[in-house]
């Protein structure tokens, strides 16, 4: 695909909110009566699995804290100029991975490391480099990890980065979201192009594998103009990696977005146009589109195993890394062990309150069924394959699929006469113009949701 085929027309049409799906079932679908015995439990039985060592883990690591607000943020996130909370904040860490090794013992093996927040870089570089010591002490990164950070422009210089790849970071994401500067000012993030382009420049030169940028479309002040013109720039500056989200402005679930006018937003049109511009625009200058709002170049490894069949998604969205078991650490992280989701307490006062008590701070999850299990099969294959092999889920899951899916295949149908799929003996296909929209296409596989019309608390698909 080297140009956007997608009309206006198609954009509109799926324009409605749907669960991105880092996870099926969705995690609007954890409960409270999943806690700290049904994790142990599943720790337990990683632990005693026939390849425990052998199948190696992810970990993810949320800081929460951030020194200034961004009004469209809906991450959990502590707002403060305190750098001594963080101290604090790693001592709960470190007790929380204790307790984790209690169970799995030391030395599991992890191939994927991502810090993630709110802002990772609020810590202190000796702080970052307490984090990664304690880290590498209680689990074996293997040599050839993928270690991801999140990075606001505005808190790192040349010498931060180069003491991040001191670190062991191979990969960072810069969080851009719009160049225009009445945009920045109306949503309290002002970083000038020309320092983010000078980061980009140092991290180059430092050596990272992977450098990605992400944007936002559908924010204040936005028009398709503006946002043609950060496009621009973010094709001058040629990140590895481009994810591009539309803003989901739902101020009565997150408080910041009410500082947000609402007059201020562009309309319907509008941001159909923006999307349109930026698809055209990253596939013309030579952007593989991974899939949903991720593009990479030809030779990021993210594309790489688009073109090998080995994309994977987890908590943090397209992964090269294979469907592994992922370690949740801080508060309100969210882990996958064995056949359950678990999520720490969102709060800061209640995680630290759980640790106190030698408790795991887990206060929500699931455990999934043998139907959940099958449907997160198809649902998977769909939004990292681009397709469904009837004969691997029947093998996998002793069930017949068109019989099982008699329902979903029906829905299929109507996809594959409006060109979003091909259906065969053999399987379902999206086409080149589904993978656009294959959020639509696996959602006619979630159970939940078909039954559950109440959409609203997802973001919209475009």
């Amino acid at each position: 695909m080297t140009a956007s085929p997608i009309s206006s027309d198609l954009l509109r049409k799926y324009d409605v909110p749907g669960p991105r799906y880092t996870s099926y079932p969705t995690a609007d679908r954890f409960v409270e009566a999943f806690g700290q015995a049904d994790y142990l439990q599943a720790l337990t039985q990683r632990r005693e699995g026939p390849s425990a060592m052998a199948l190696p883990l992810s970990l993810y690591v949320h800081i929460p804290f951030c020194e200034s607000l961004c009004y469209y943020c809906a991450c959990n996130k502590i707002i403060t100029k305190h750098k001594n909370r963080a101290a604090s904040y790693l001592r709960y860490l470190s007790r929380e991975v204790e307790l984790h090794t209690e169970v799995l013992g030391p030395n599991q093996p992890v191939s994927q490391l991502h810090l993630g927040g709110g802002t990772p870089t609020f810590l202190s570089d000796a702080e970052l480099g307490e984090l990664m010591a304690m880290l590498r002490r209680s689990f074996a990164v293997a040599p050839g990890a993928e270690c991801s950070i999140e990075i606001d422009p505005r808190t790192v210089d040349a010498t931060r980065l180069q003491a991040l790849a001191d670190l062991g970071f191979n990969r960072i994401s810069f969080g851009v979201q719009d160049f225009d500067p009445d945009v920045q000012k109306a949503v309290h993030r002002v970083q000038p192009y020309a320092q983010v382009a000078a980061l980009m420049e140092d991290a180059r030169r430092i050596g990272f594998d992977s450098i990605n940028v992400d944007l936002i479309y559908g924010l204040p002040k936005q028009t398709p103009e503006s946002f043609a013109r950060t496009l621009q720039q973010v094709a001058q500056l040629r990140p590895d990696r481009i994810a591009l989200y539309g803003y989901a402005h739902l101020p009565e679930r997150f408080k910041p977005q009410r500082r947000i006018l609402t007059a201020e937003l562009p309309g319907g049109g509008a941001k159909v146009a923006m999307l349109s511009q930026a698809l055209a625009a990253f596939l013309s200058a030579g952007y593989v589109y991974i899939g949903m709002d991720h593009f990479a170049l030809p030779g990021d490894a993210l594309a790489i195993a688009k073109r090998q069949g080995r994309l994977h998604r987890n908590f943090q969205g397209y992964s090269t890394q294979a469907d592994c078991d992922l370690i949740g650490l801080g508060v309100s992280a969210i882990g996958k062990v064995g056949a359950t989701y678990s999520q720490n307490a969102k709060t800061l006062e209640e995680y630290c309150d759980l640790l106190d008590q030698g408790r795991l701070p887990v206060n929500r999850g699931l455990a999934l069924s043998r139907d959940d299990l099958a449907r997160r099969a198809v649902i998977m294959a769909l939004m990292c394959q681009g397709q469904v092999v009837f004969e691997s889920i029947e093998l996998a899951w002793l069930l017949d699929f068109r019989s099982y899916f008699a329902a979903e295949m029906e829905q299929m149908r109507e996809l594959e006469a409006q060109g979003m799929v091909a259906v065969d003996d053999t399987g379902i296909q999206v086409t080149a113009q589904g993978w656009f929209f294959v959020r639509a296409v696996a959602m006619k596989f979630d159970k939940y949701l078909q039954a559950d019309r109440n959409r609203a608390r997802f973001s919209r698909i475009i």
